[in-house]
């Protein structure tokens, strides 16, 4: 086998350029010089016949032919990393550092005070610092600027090998009514439920929601009393009111008014609602890292 012409480290040089899409931040991963990292992405581009990353508004893209390569050269060095490198053991209980993690407000709401108790037992110098998001590619622009250490939300829609996610939680749809109202009684049937006056979560604003798609599918539509743009609110609000609202299930169950409503299967057929942890692919390998993705990960099923 002969390696005559390359050098392991314009594949390290490519790996960060792929992770941090900026040269400056590869440079900084990597511990070499701005004009050095240029110089080797000068160096990868003769030596692969390819133009690799191009300029752009949101920084460096990827050609077809770098993508091809990200993959297995990323493999190949964590080969080579785990063969020479002795990484060192993270020790939950001795650790004293705070951990940057994004969530949107549904992880926030049910898992983020399951996390802090267990913290508090496991590793009490351990501390989160909770970035907000609401727009699910979002969380993926604090991860590539190093803002977060990882994220908790809706799967991202921008598919790509730098940004990782593990499936963390499921969830599915009822609707509510306080356990007083007469609906409480007789059951949720379509025509009960279009009686109702409703609440609409819709963060855009919009008068329009997923239950309303699936019901123009049937020519049908549905009373409005209240639009709002986070559902945390809609429990407590059902309760005192003769309004009915579909919300997620851990949202109904979880909240202080949970004991004063019933929860009912939507009239309308919707779909099930997932959570991915999300992560950078630098920081895929680093041992405390890794520790915080499967603590997380243990957390989520006690939900």
């Amino acid at each position: 086998m002969n390696f005559h012409g390359i050098d392991l480290n314009l594949l390290v040089a490519f790996d960060a350029l792929m992770s941090e899409r900026n040269v400056s931040r590869a440079a900084v991963q990597v511990g070499v010089s701005q004009p050095a990292m240029s110089a080797a992405l000068s160096r990868l581009r003769k030596l692969f016949g390819d133009p690799l990353f191009l300029r752009s508004a949101k920084g460096l893209l990827p050609t077809p032919r770098a993508r091809d390569l990200a993959e297995p050269i990323a493999q190949a060095l964590l080969q080579i990393e785990s063969t020479l490198v002795e990484k060192p053991t993270f020790l939950p209980g001795k650790a004293a550092l705070t951990f940057k993690l994004g969530l949107s407000d549904y992880p926030a709401f049910v898992l983020l005070p399951l996390l802090l108790q267990a913290l508090a037992e496991i590793a009490p110098g351990v501390s989160l610092n909770v970035h907000a998001f609401t727009d699910r590619d979002h969380a993926v622009d604090l991860l590539d600027a190093g803002v977060i250490d990882a994220a908790i939300g809706v799967p991202p829609t921008q598919a790509d090998g730098r940004i990782l996610t593990r499936r963390l939680l499921r969830d599915e749809f009822v609707t509510i009514v306080s356990s007083g109202h007469p609906a409480a009684r007789h059951g949720m049937t379509l025509r009960n439920y279009l009686d109702l006056p409703h609440v609409l979560v819709s963060p855009e604003g919009e008068l329009y929601g997923l239950v309303d798609q699936a019901l123009a599918q049937q020519g049908r539509k549905r009373k409005l009393g209240l639009t709002l743009p986070q559902m945390f609110a809609v429990p407590a609000i059902v309760a005192r009111t003769s309004m009915s609202a579909t919300v997620l299930k851990r949202v109904a169950r979880y909240s202080p008014a949970g004991q004063e409503l019933m929860l009912f299967p939507p009239p309308v057929q919707l779909p099930e609602v997932v959570f991915d942890l999300i992560w950078h692919r630098r920081s895929d390998s680093h041992p405390a890292q890794c520790w915080l993705r499967n603590f997380i990960d243990e957390q989520a099923r006690f939900l």
